[in-house]
């Protein structure tokens, strides 16, 4: 018999490593990640930290709107300058009445006693300055204090003019004093004014009068009328219903008049010197001195 071949003895195999079952992922939630993807941890932004800050309006916009509150701050002013005017502020005029109607050569021919009351309130214009009347003297034929006593002269001539020409004459070789002839031609009368209140040009006024103020003093008087409207004696005999030049325009009458002695008549005859031929505007301090010899009318 053959001998038996020897059988090698069988190794055993190496031992199977155990792998771990795959992990069962949950699929995906709508709107993330592909399983295809590992993700990541977001990284929150960094935002550096600072102090709120207020809203600002555009530039454009704030300037509008300080200018609209400065407006309505300069309107609210303006009313309540108008509903408390200055006792010393002229009385106000009607933009119509400044730019004015030249009052008919018929409102001037009647007698000065007459004409003197239905001057105030009335407005006097030359160029840029105009005037409103405030106070008056009526000169009247046979007054011992009228230029028209002495007859005509070559310096009284113009009183004896038709009614609504102007009598400028010098006093005391100063002053300039305005007269509105009245009446008929011949008959030798004249309203002399007193005193104005400014209306407009006040600068020019000033400038004339050599004072720089808005008081009373700058027109109450009638050579200071007369300086205001630079006049010289030049101006006699020249219409004052016409335009251009000097003129007399019409305008609202006052509600109240006062009335008085003549000033500075002390050489005319006792009944002339005492006669109520002054008329003044009331209520207004753009009167000439003196005041306490004025009445009510």
């Amino acid at each position: 018999m053959k001998p038996l071949r020897s059988i090698p003895a069988v190794q055993p195999h190496p031992p199977v490593p155990q792998l771990k079952p795959p992990r069962r992922r949950s699929p995906p939630a709508a709107g993330g990640p592909s399983p295809m993807t590992t993700p990541r941890a977001a990284t929150p932004p960094s935002f550096k930290r600072s102090s709120p800050r207020k809203k600002q309006r555009p530039r454009s916009r704030l300037l509008a709107a300080d200018f609209a509150a400065g407006e309505a701050d300069a309107a609210r002013a303006l009313v309540a300058a108008r509903a408390t005017p200055s006792p010393l502020s002229p009385p106000a005029v009607s933009p119509q009445s400044a730019a004015g109607m030249a009052l008919p050569r018929e409102f001037f021919e009647v007698d000065a006693l007459d004409l003197a009351p239905r001057l105030l309130g009335k407005l006097l214009r030359r160029d840029q300055v105009v005037l409103r009347i405030t106070e008056v003297e009526a000169y009247r034929p046979n007054d011992s204090a009228c230029h028209g006593r002495f007859g005509i002269t070559a310096r009284t001539a113009p009183v004896f003019g038709p009614g609504g020409h102007a009598y400028v004459y010098l006093c005391y070789g100063l002053h300039m004093m305005l007269n509105v002839v009245a009446d008929k031609e011949g008959v030798g009368a004249a309203v002399l004014i007193r005193a104005c209140a400014p209306v407009s040009g006040l600068e020019i006024i000033q400038q004339r009068r050599g004072q720089q103020t808005e008081k009373p003093i700058l027109l109450t008087g009638p050579g200071k009328v007369g300086q205001a409207l630079g006049l010289s004696t030049d101006w006699s005999n020249h219409p004052l219903y016409t335009p251009g030049g000097l003129e007399v325009l019409d305008a609202p009458e006052p509600e109240n008049i006062l009335v008085g002695p003549r000033v500075g008549i002390e050489y005319a005859s006792p009944e002339h010197v005492m006669a109520p031929w002054r008329f003044a505007v009331a209520g207004t301090p753009w009167i000439s001195a003196p005041k306490n010899t004025l009445r009510p009318r």
